[in-house]
């Protein structure tokens, strides 16, 4: 099982992007999935997150900004993000239950 994590960039703040996580070696539509962060000297947190059956769910800082969505057909999980602040700046990583992690993706919010 591997999972590729994509879209990360340099954007200012208000701006957006898309991730992308592909995921190879299962059907990840059976599975939860999740998208975490870790800005620097911090500790890994949890995003969002659906679930096999489609439920999204979403971390306070994120709510209402934020949209994960899977396309089933491309085994691919996405993470909309809008109106992005400074403090969005991380390193995203996708996930598969508590399971396997992809490599991470750098995310740098200019204000």
């Amino acid at each position: 099982v591997q999972l590729q994590a994509s879209g990360g960039g340099l954007v200012q703040a208000g701006g957006s992007l898309r991730l992308s996580c592909v995921v190879s070696g299962i059907i990840s539509r059976f599975h939860t999935m999740s998208w975490h962060r870790q800005a620097p000297g911090k500790q890994r947190e949890l995003v969002a997150g659906i679930t096999s059956g489609g439920s999204p769910s979403y971390a306070d800082p994120v709510k209402a900004r934020f949209t994960i969505s899977r396309d089933t057909a491309k085994n691919t999980v996405y993470l909309q993000m809008n109106n992005l602040k400074p403090e969005d700046t991380a390193v995203y990583y996708c996930r598969m239950n508590a399971d396997y992690w992809g490599q991470g993706t750098l995310v740098t919010v200019s204000s």
